[in-house]
């Protein structure tokens, strides 16, 4: 392989790694001697300090990384602590409003109260890391409970899950209502369909 393609192939490893690479590895994925491999990251790490890059070659033991320049940590900083802004659905929210009334409560739990499948919906939110997982029901099949977290805290203003609305009795019977008549409604559709 030319040197060229050679650095280009270990760039982009260890680029996507984003951890620390071990020469013996790099020469297995390339097909090259170690040797070889060791003369690239060295025409590499060259490249990086002339071109006056923010990126660097750091030689670990017998591995290589690569990594931004500790002298650009202070920008790095700026970036990492801008809040994410999570779009959540109408769906994703009704999940969580869930979880975070009735926790710990199970995903069957959940699709029990809101009458259909929250796989994707509580898969999202333990991405968001908005919901966790809270240890198992003893129950058949031991089901995974989840609760909030204290993410879930900040993002909604709250000191602990007390500070909650409270949801008066006109209210959950109103709740109720609607829940039984869009239930009724889609097993309706549902048994037109299957007629």
């Amino acid at each position: 392989m030319e040197q060229d393609k050679l650095e280009a192939v270990i760039e982009a490893v260890l680029f996507t790694m984003g951890s620390a690479v071990e020469i013996k590895r790099l020469a297995e994925v390339t097909g090259e001697e170690e040797a070889a491999v060791e003369q690239a990251v060295a025409g590499l790490k060259k490249k990086y300090e002339k071109r006056n890059s923010g990126l660097m070659l750091i030689m670990l033991e017998n591995a290589v990384q690569l990594c931004t320049k500790s002298e650009l940590f202070e920008y790095l900083v700026k970036v990492a602590r801008v809040p994410k802004n999570y779009v959540l659905s109408d769906t994703a929210i009704e999940t969580l409003s869930i979880i975070a009334y009735k926790q710990p409560v199970t995903r069957l739990q959940i699709e029990h109260i809101r009458g259909v499948d929250c796989s994707h919906a509580v898969n999202r939110l333990l991405e968001y890391g908005l919901i966790e997982e809270r240890g198992r029901l003893n129950a058949p099949g031991r089901p995974i409970l989840f609760g909030t977290t204290e993410q879930f805290l900040r993002s909604f203003g709250l000191n602990s899950i007390e500070d909650l609305p409270q949801l008066d009795s006109a209210e959950v019977e109103d709740f109720r209502a609607q829940a039984e008549a869009e239930a009724s409604s889609a097993l309706g559709e549902t048994l037109n369909v299957e007629v």
